[in-house]
């Protein structure tokens, strides 16, 4: 299957920043470009209103950033054992459509979020950047990615969903 134009300059990036970029610029530029962001999104939607969809057949907020939590476990998961030199679990970015029953806030969105993301960066972090570089990830829209590619690509993820997630709080605004 081609890739179109648009998955394939984004592939581009991705490659090609995370070749260039050494661990810890990769974590900084996740750290840097998806938490704050992340929550002031997540602040926006209003409080009464992260568990409702906007419209029939439409993820809620709440729906969208348990996507990104899980997103965030799978990925460490992934990363972790490719780095350890273990076979990975599979990934597959897909949106559910569920939420995480202990969770009712954005606020307590975002301290998971936090609780998930610092471990996984310190865990990264260890990595010396050239492990096992031959194991990918495949996604079905950019293709096969090593773990430092599906690094970078995780802030893409978490950016795409942060539009959403403004989206939905401009909806309801």
């Amino acid at each position: 299957m081609e890739m179109d134009p648009e998955a394939r300059r984004i592939r581009g990036y991705l490659v090609t920043q995370a070749a260039k970029l050494d661990v810890p610029e990769l974590v900084e530029k996740l750290r840097r470009d998806v938490a704050a962001p992340l929550r002031e999104a997540a602040g926006r939607v209003p409080a009464d209103r992260f568990h409702e969809r906007p419209a029939e057949g439409e993820w809620s907020a709440a729906q969208v950033f348990t996507h990104v939590l899980e997103m965030t476990v799978h990925g460490d998961r992934a990363i972790d054992a490719i780095v350890r030199g273990d076979r990975p679990p599979g990934v597959r970015d897909a949106i559910a459509g569920t939420v995480w029953g202990d969770l009712r806030t954005a606020e307590d969105y975002c301290r998971t979020f936090e609780e998930l993301r610092e471990p996984f960066y310190a865990r990264v972090l260890l990595a010396r950047g050239d492990e096992h570089l031959d194991v990918t990830l495949p996604h079905p829209t950019f293709g096969p990615l090593n773990w430092r590619e599906w690094l970078l690509f995780m802030r893409i993820h978490d950016q795409s969903h942060i539009g959403q997630i403004e989206a939905i709080a401009d909806r309801f605004q």
